[in-house]
């Protein structure tokens, strides 16, 4: 069996970082992974590049032949993969061995893990390939600096947990660069009951309902719970 793990998150929240870093980690300690880039619009690496989508697509190319944007030209080539998941993945794939440990660094859609099936397709074709899959998904810490955004953070995350349907682990990436982190840490571990009162002050009155079940949501599903990643301390 191999073993398989999508880093995902909104866009700048860190994923290539992570992958660069969880490089360096596994060299340091004597491992192996292979960090795939699943991104056609990426230029630059910090880590060896053991697969890359653009040797299957050109997101330049895209948008020069068919007129279209950035995101539209990237939802173009995420489905020109999904297309060739039984020839190009799967010859990539023969390259590695069953205990290999593969390392999927994605783009930055939100599209692409809450509604849009690209993702899901990707998934289900690896674990017919006998790859044992997981998530990480990545959020800015930065971006945590009310409850309203830890709120819409966590449905975010859930979306994707929903859509994917894989063991999911959350990150609060970028701790390094928070100034201050108090107000960050209140939120790693936090009091449903005290969220809703937050949340409340924050709201008009007309959305107390909506609040309710949004805290509700969150920790029925776990998704109160973000592990903290800063790269300067080698235990996170």
């Amino acid at each position: 069996m191999g073993y398989a793990q999508l880093v995902i998150g909104p866009a700048g929240s860190g994923k290539s970082t992570y992958c660069s870093s969880l490089h360096q980690h596994c060299e340091t300690t004597r491992r192996t992974i292979h960090i795939v880039n699943l991104d056609p619009a990426a230029e630059n690496f910090d880590y060896p590049v053991a697969m890359d989508i653009r040797e299957l697509i050109s997101l330049d190319d895209v948008m020069e032949e068919l007129g279209l944007g950035p995101n539209g030209g990237l939802m173009y080539c995420m489905e020109h993969l999904q297309e060739n998941l039984d020839e190009w993945l799967t010859e990539e794939l023969d390259n590695y061995l069953d205990d290999d440990y593969l390392v999927f660094d994605c783009p930055g859609q939100i599209e692409l893990f809450s509604h849009v099936p690209v993702l899901k397709n990707f998934v289900e074709h690896l674990r017919r390939k006998n790859f044992n899959v997981c998530v990480v998904y990545l959020l800015d810490s930065q971006f945590i600096t009310d409850v309203t955004k830890f709120i819409s953070g966590c449905m975010t995350s859930l979306s994707a947990m929903v859509q994917l349907e894989l063991p999911h682990v959350n990150i609060l990436s970028k701790m390094d660069l928070v100034t201050n982190k108090k107000d960050v840490e209140n939120y790693l571990d936090p009091e449903p009951q005290l969220l809703l009162a937050e949340l409340n002050q924050r709201m008009a009155p007309q959305f107390q309902k909506l609040n309710k079940s949004l805290i509700e949501v969150v920790d029925q599903y776990s998704m109160v719970s973000f592990l903290p990643l800063d790269l300067r301390k080698e235990r996170r």
